[in-house]
């Protein structure tokens, strides 16, 4: 079943910069070979159900294994039929996005 997640994995508690912490679990996430993005406030990725929670699940040891207490906030999108959403929801909306910026430049 394809599945979209939005997830944030923080770990608490070592300090006020993260980036670093950050980057060891975008590095697992990456090797999971499965689509993924990150931006300064989540990381999607989509895939089958199993292979996206078992990558999440890696992906918030990198910090709970070492003992680190580590928070995580996820949303998932579950689209029966469907492949690609990480590109097709952003593409659908430029497109709209692009049609009313046409006809309000037209309008003007």
């Amino acid at each position: 079943m394809n599945t979209l997640v939005s997830v944030a994995i923080v770990p608490l508690g070592v300090g006020d910069s993260l980036s670093g912490h950050i980057a060891e679990v975008v590095r697992v996430i990456e090797a999971s070979g499965l689509q993924n993005r990150t931006t300064s406030m989540s990381t999607e990725i989509e895939g089958d159900w199993d292979d996206v929670m078992n990558v999440v699940k890696e992906a918030t040891f990198v910090f709970a294994s070492k003992g680190i207490r580590t928070s995580v906030i996820l949303r998932a999108d579950i689209r029966p039929g469907r492949t690609n959403t990480i590109n097709s929801k952003i593409e659908k909306l430029d497109s709209i996005l692009s049609e009313s910026a046409s006809r309000n430049v037209v309008d003007t």
